[in-house]
């Protein structure tokens, strides 16, 4: 018989101070083997969470300064990977056909090949 795994992700913080404006407070989170310092505040409506997480937190009724954290939402899981840059949006055709769509007809004549009618 072995040991039965533990298939939860323990996820606790430790609230440890008020946050200089008093509106908040410091934690030290433990999750996925690290401890993480941050700051939790409560959520306001209308304001974006500027890729932070929602969080709840469910203080431990033997200590209740250390907490299970319950992740509402985190935007880390479900935007891609940053490749550095705006996305490509025209294609070589869509180039191409730019100046015949939305430039003059004197500009279009221009970028015409001139024939040399010369015989020389």
């Amino acid at each position: 018989m072995g040991e039965k795994e533990n298939t939860t992700t323990e996820d606790v913080a430790f609230i440890h101070s008020a946050t200089e404006d008093g509106e908040g407070a410091r934690i030290l989170r433990l999750r996925r083997g690290k401890v993480e310092a941050a700051e939790v505040r409560p959520a306001k409506e209308g304001q974006p969470l500027n890729n932070h997480e929602l969080v709840r937190l469910h203080p431990r009724q033997d200590a209740p300064r250390i907490c299970d954290v319950e992740v509402l939402y985190s935007n880390s899981e479900q935007e891609p990977e940053s490749n550095n840059g705006p996305a490509r949006v025209s294609s070589r055709a869509y180039r191409e056909n730019w100046d015949r769509i939305f430039s003059s007809p004197e500009a279009v004549e221009l970028k015409k090949p001139k024939r040399d009618w010369s015989l020389n």
